[in-house]
């Protein structure tokens, strides 16, 4: 029952983050048109690499948002056009969004999925009234600030939750006494989300912003579904190392079901996509994004069952703590990510770009359910080590 617990507040904390963030994309899509949704997608996949630092590392989220505040303004200052000012904004916004998303995951590593989920409540419903107001201001710059402003709120409502606040002095010991695993999840956790946020470059290079905002809205059509996937994968690991403990044979079995459940999942919502949704339906939740976003809903979807797949075969590696074969894993996944999305940005636009990327995820998989094989041929039970093994 505790297990049920645990991924029933995972999936609705998850389900909130994920429509609150939804719901920014489908305001701003139907807001600011391709173009404009482009340049906002850049922001948002560049939101995701420092999100990803910040998670990586476990450091005060404070300390990241203050460097990205200087590095947008220089970049703001620098870009120029419309680009310009949605760095300028998304340095402006990082902190708050930092701290909020640390107030989270704090929460699940106590145990406390339930206080997570009323932190994201908090932004959801704060974010209305800010989302309004930008709309009626209608630039890019409002739609940060009202996003950003939305998790500053929950922020605060972090620190009345448990009474704390970042203990500033405590930096440099915690990454002291985690430099064995802050640097190789930095690496593992940037990696990918590095190599999306230069493939996103890349293709408004090569084929225009509008491009970048057409891939941007045929993800935000996976969306609910997205966060059923993201709120397992709260939990993935933790009941992993549970499944290890009653056997290896548990754990494949296990991570087999994880995969294949979550893969078979993302198919069947897209299917729902191509049958359910006509133009009237896209038209109203995207409204000019659709037309090009559309044309993408297949290849994105593969993308999130590829994706799903690895989830099942990374929380076993994980469980393992294969902490090598995770990162080897990570690094082809990234790699072949970026080469076959900038690649077929350059053969075919966004259309190009999303079936390489499909192709990649389809061999990141392969890669990742290769180390749990290697990693479970290799494993032998604490029960099984000998004792002068342990006392060396």
């Amino acid at each position: 029952m505790s297990t049920v617990i645990r991924l029933t507040w995972g999936l609705a904390d998850q389900a909130v983050s994920s429509m609150t963030n939804f719901a920014v994309g489908v305001v701003v899509a139907r807001a600011l048109g391709p173009v404009e949704f482009g340049v906002f997608s850049l922001a948002w996949v560049t939101y995701t690499v420092v999100l990803n630092i910040s998670r990586g590392l476990s450091t005060d989220p404070l300390v990241a948002g203050a460097l990205c505040v200087g590095v947008g303004l220089i970049l703001g200052a620098t870009v120029g056009g419309s680009v310009g000012p949605a760095f300028v904004g998304l340095g402006i916004v990082l902190p708050a969004l930092m701290l909020q998303d640390s107030w989270r995951f704090a929460f699940f590593a106590a145990g406390l999925g339930r206080r997570a989920f009323a932190n994201d409540m908090v932004r959801g419903i704060a974010l209305l009234p800010l989302m309004v107001l930008a709309a009626l201001d209608g630039r890019m710059l409002a739609f940060l600030l009202a996003w950003g402003a939305s998790a500053a709120v929950a922020a605060g409502y972090g620190w009345w939750q448990t009474g704390l606040r970042p203990a500033w002095a405590g930096t440099r010991t915690w990454l002291r006494d985690h430099r064995e695993l802050g640097p190789r999840y930095l690496v593992e956790n940037v990696s990918i989300s590095g190599a999306t946020q230069l493939r996103a470059y890349g293709l408004g290079a090569i084929a225009g912003l509008a491009d970048v905002g057409a891939v941007r809205g045929a993800e935000l059509l996976l969306g609910p579904f997205l966060a059923v996937l993201m709120g397992l994968s709260l939990v993935a690991v933790p009941e992993a190392s549970r499944m290890l403990r009653r056997g290896s044979k548990h754990l494949l079995s296990f991570c087999r079901w994880l995969g294949g459940i979550q893969a078979g999942a993302s198919l069947l919502w897209g299917v729902a996509l191509l049958v359910l949704v006509n133009d009237d339906i896209g038209r109203l939740v995207l409204g000019d994004v659709w037309p090009p976003a559309s044309e993408l809903i297949v290849p994105v979807t593969l993308d999130v069952a590829f994706a799903g797949l690895m989830n099942g075969a990374a929380a076993g590696v994980r469980a393992l703590g294969a902490a090598r074969r995770s990162l080897r894993a990570q690094l082809i996944t990234a790699g072949a990510y970026l080469s076959a999305g900038l690649a077929g940005a350059a053969l075919g636009g966004a259309a190009g770009s999303a079936w390489g990327v499909a192709i990649a995820l389809g061999l990141g998989a392969a890669a990742w359910w290769w180390q749990l094989a290697v990693g479970l041929a290799e494993y032998v039970p604490q029960s099984e080590v000998p004792v002068e093994s342990t006392t060396k």
